[in-house]
């Protein structure tokens, strides 16, 4: 993994030339508080002048050919093509095949996924908790895509040890399909550790998708470069972004 200054990282993927990604960290900002710094959220109770404030930054900083398509996010399996909407939509994904639109996903434990085409001609960006992956968010949008000749990129999210879930929670994936066995660890009676980059990894296998890169990040532990609503409740959120020229 790269890392070109302290406020972002830089996917380590094989990506072609034309195809640029980046996911903020928490430093960098002006917010302060439980949302230092670097916080691009409107929605967390965070001041709205520092957030956009922020935003100016990042896109600053990662010289974005363009404003961010920002999602009203909802753990939903809604996909939306970020070169077509003017106003902000209520989805967990965004693609193009533009030329200079930015596709952005916000979180903080949740599973931020990259995808690009091999071809650089095809982009996008996932925000993934358990309900969006249960629903099949990174299916829809491998649908929408179009093509399964595609490169993906796991960002910051929670690690396997800090992310215990209900028996409910795996058994609803277990009924989906008996290979999410293989995500979840029984801790108690009742209670497991879900592994959310081995649910992302084995739903993309089931689109046949191997070309995985990344997934070994933990928001939770990481607190220095990671916001983490499991860990404060009260936080930002890290903005994570991809674009085509």
């Amino acid at each position: 993994m790269n890392n070109n200054n302290n406020h972002w990282l830089t996917p380590d993927w094989p990506a072609p030339d034309n195809v640029h990604a980046a996911s903020s960290l928490r430093t960098g900002g002006v917010s302060c508080g439980s949302y230092d710094s670097l916080n691009p959220a409107t929605h967390v109770g965070d001041d709205v002048a520092c957030v956009h404030e922020n935003r100016q930054r990042i896109k600053t900083m990662l010289a974005l050919p363009s404003e961010p398509v920002w999602l009203e996010q909802t753990h939903s399996d809604i996909v939306i093509n970020a070169g077509q909407t003017t106003t902000l939509q209520q989805a967990d994904a965004s693609y193009t095949d533009q030329a200079g639109v930015v596709c952005t996903v916000m979180t903080a434990d949740c599973l931020p996924l990259l995808i690009c085409a091999k071809n650089g001609k095809k982009i996008a960006a996932i925000h993934a908790g358990w309900r969006g992956l249960l629903a099949g968010i990174i299916s829809n949008t491998i649908t929408a895509l179009a093509t399964t000749d595609v490169l993906v990129w796991l960002g910051p999210a929670i690690g396997a040890t800090c992310f215990e879930v209900g028996a409910e929670v795996r058994k609803v994936f277990v009924e989906k399909s008996t290979a999410y066995n293989l995500a979840f660890t029984q801790t108690s009676h009742d209670k497991y550790l879900a592994d959310i980059y081995q649910l992302a990894r084995i739903e993309l296998a089931g689109q046949g998708i191997h070309a995985i890169y990344g997934g070994d990040f933990c928001t939770v532990t990481d607190q220095e470069r990671f916001y983490s609503y499991r860990r404060d409740t009260q936080t930002g959120r890290m903005a994570t972004l991809i674009w085509r020229t």
